[in-house]
């Protein structure tokens, strides 16, 4: 009986694992096709999937006609849920994400999907609409950007400089001529324009049939000088009026503020998507440098289209606002910034004039000449300062117990270590041989300081240096030089150091800045940013340094050698090489000329310089290839400051 009960056990447990055997459904699920589906949309390639009433095939094609021309290409397409409505048949959510631009604004929706089981596989329900909402068959999607109003940069005291003027764009319109025509025509422009012809009459044959081939945009202001019947006598010559950010001239600070136009191929490559081609940005300069400040947010609109008529009417299915740029706001004073390009307009060598305001540090001025040639010597010239240096090996000596009535010995040379030193051939013979200090100084004696270099080390130098800005790192919102002053030298080194030759090196925004700190008292961190943080505009220590750079120690200048120093420079205005700024109205000017050698001729071309202060004004000017600095940059500097008192 019991093996009975056995073998009526064993046989019960086989019968039942047979009948679950039979009852267990491993076909695929719902689920599993509406995750398929949803990988093959966001492939825009559903070949693994099944549709009711076409092939997968002719969806892929339909997919790829939708998103033709669609720059973000495809979205990302998840499976939000599936809800079982019969035996074989269920719907399938799906969520959608469309990465439009840069911004965090997605463009997402939901679709339902209807899944039917046929035999052994589940279909999709097709239309345009599982897609995109309320797409319709034969539809496209297209994408709109809708540009921000860019922001203005002001200048001091909220003036506005560079603001949307009026502008022409000319170029040839090749609807307007056939085809034997646009060659002259393009060359006839060209010339017109003071272009080179064969270069735009190229540019013109490479274009489409229907090209409007832009030469030039002109200011559409009284400096026009080429005017609208001259270009309207040259066939297939169009004239566009539109707008485009400009400072108020075409050189106003143009190297400092950079220009505006259409994305080069470089720019949109490197954007990584967040500029496209034909967009209006920031090319160089400052307006590149703040583009995202100043061209705020694009907006963006999504429609639908007809494929077969891209000119009807569209329905917008998606759009974000534009979010306008905000204003960069400068230190600059709009008045001296012109003045200073007057006063170099015609000196033919690299040329600048940089101008400080020591109580703030703001820079007011950062104008070059057309010698630079489009250079931004003001901020990024790397130049020896010659005799200007002298302020800062004069403050050197009077932490070792130099005052101004300290002896030193001015000969008519000096030989280091096998290298002889000179003063300057116009030096006046009367002031050879054992003179104070502030004569020294005043008639900038080469000889007197070189013979003073065993009192102070070459690191002594350059902290004295430091401590009234150069080669101290500061933040001011684009590219700068701050001047590098070596800490260790070798003997030549160092005597050449004492008179800003050797490697001593200095912009002059930097020679601008030591000025400024004599003026001030303290030393001063330079700012072009007007909306900077308070404290990087406080004359003194500051923590103000360019990315990534090292905070800079903190300056030991005092009061009271600032004061010393303005003494000095007072004698060089007084009775030294700088007697012509005697003549500038306003308060008291007090001043250092310095010229700088280089190059290997005989003699040698020589830099000119010529730092000033009067009341609460520091300028440093700056000839590439000039004489000496008092004859060279002293009737610039004589210029800019009775232009800036009146």
């Amino acid at each position: 009986m019991g093996n009975l009960r056995r073998a009526t056990t064993v046989l019960t447990t086989a019968v039942l694992a047979l009948t679950l055997a039979a009852c267990t459904d491993d076909r695929p699920t719902a689920e599993d096709a509406a995750r398929t589906l949803a990988e093959g949309l966001s492939r825009l390639d559903v070949g693994r999937s099944s549709f009711g009433s076409t092939e997968s095939a002719a969806v892929t094609a339909e997919l790829a006609g939708i998103t033709d021309g669609f720059a973000p290409g495809s979205p990302q397409v998840t499976v939000a849920g599936v809800e079982e409505t019969g035996d074989d048949t269920a719907t399938a959510t799906l969520d959608y994400t469309w990465d439009l631009d840069a911004t965090d604004a997605d463009w997402t929706y939901s679709t339902t999907a209807a899944l039917t089981r046929v035999e052994d596989a589940w279909q999709a329900d097709w239309s345009p609409a599982l897609f995109v909402p309320d797409l319709l068959p034969g539809e496209k999607l297209t994408l709109t950007t809708v540009p921000a109003d860019r922001g203005d940069i002001t200048g001091a005291g909220g003036e506005v400089i560079v603001t949307e003027r009026p502008v022409l764009r000319v170029g040839i319109d090749k609807t307007l001529l056939a085809e034997p025509e646009q060659a002259a025509s393009a060359r006839s422009l060209a010339e017109l324009l003071d272009l080179d012809p064969a270069d735009y009459e190229q540019q013109v044959a490479a274009a489409g049939a229907e090209a409007f081939v832009v030469g030039l945009v002109l200011r559409d202001d009284p400096s026009r000088t080429v005017t609208d019947a001259q270009i309207d006598a040259i066939p297939g010559a169009l004239r566009q009026a539109a707008t485009l950010e400009l400072a108020p001239t075409r050189t106003f600070a143009r190297e400092l503020l950079g220009n505006v136009g259409e994305a080069t191929e470089e720019l949109v490559e490197q954007s990584d998507g967040a500029i496209r081609a034909g967009q209006i940005t920031g090319l160089s300069g400052l307006q590149l440098q703040h583009e995202a400040l100043l061209a705020g947010t694009p907006g963006v609109t999504v429609s639908a289209a007809p494929i077969e008529d891209p000119a009807a009417p569209a329905q917008q299915l998606f759009s974000t606002a534009p979010v306008d740029g905000e204003d960069l706001a400068l230190t600059l004073d709009p008045r001296l910034q012109s003045l200073g390009e007057e006063v170099l307009a015609e000196e033919p060598s690299a040329s600048s004039i940089v101008a400080l305001r020591p109580s703030t540090g703001e820079i007011l001025v950062a104008a070059n000449g057309p010698g630079s040639e489009g250079l931004q010597t003001a901020l990024l010239g790397q130049y020896p300062p010659g005799s200007t240096f002298k302020v800062a090996t004069s403050l050197a000596l009077l932490r070792e117990g130099f005052t101004p009535q300290t002896p030193t010995q001015c000969t008519e040379e000096v030989t280091v270590d096998g290298r002889q030193f000179n003063n300057a051939s116009t030096y006046p013979e009367q002031f050879v041989g054992t003179i104070p200090l502030l004569e020294t100084f005043a008639q900038s004696c080469n000889t007197g300081f070189i013979s003073a270099r065993e009192s102070i080390t070459q690191a002594e130098l350059a902290a004295a240096a430091a401590d009234l800005g150069i080669g101290v790192e500061a933040g001011i919102g684009t590219p700068a030089f701050f001047g590098s002053v070596p800490a260790d030298a070798g003997e030549t080194s160092h005597a050449a150091s004492m008179i800003g030759q050797g490697e001593v090196l200095v912009s002059p925004l930097s020679l601008a800045t030591m000025a400024a700190s004599v003026g001030a008292g303290a030393r001063v961190t330079p700012t072009l940013l007007s909306d900077a943080d308070p404290a990087t505009k406080t004359p003194g220590p500051t923590a103000d340094a360019a990315p990534g750079a090292p905070a800079p120690a903190p300056s030991a200048l005092t009061a009271g050698e600032t004061s010393t120093l303005r003494t000095l420079m007072a004698a060089v205005v007084e009775q030294g090489g700088a007697q012509l700024l005697q003549d500038v109205p306003g308060e008291p000017v007090l001043a250092k000329t310095g010229t700088a050698e280089f190059g290997a001729e005989t003699p040698p071309r020589t830099h000119a310089w010529v730092v000033a202060l009067q009341g609460d004004l520091a300028v440093a000017v700056f000839v590439e290839e000039g004489e000496l600095g008092s004859t060279s940059g002293g009737p610039l500097m004589q210029a800019f400051l009775t232009g800036a008192s009146s």
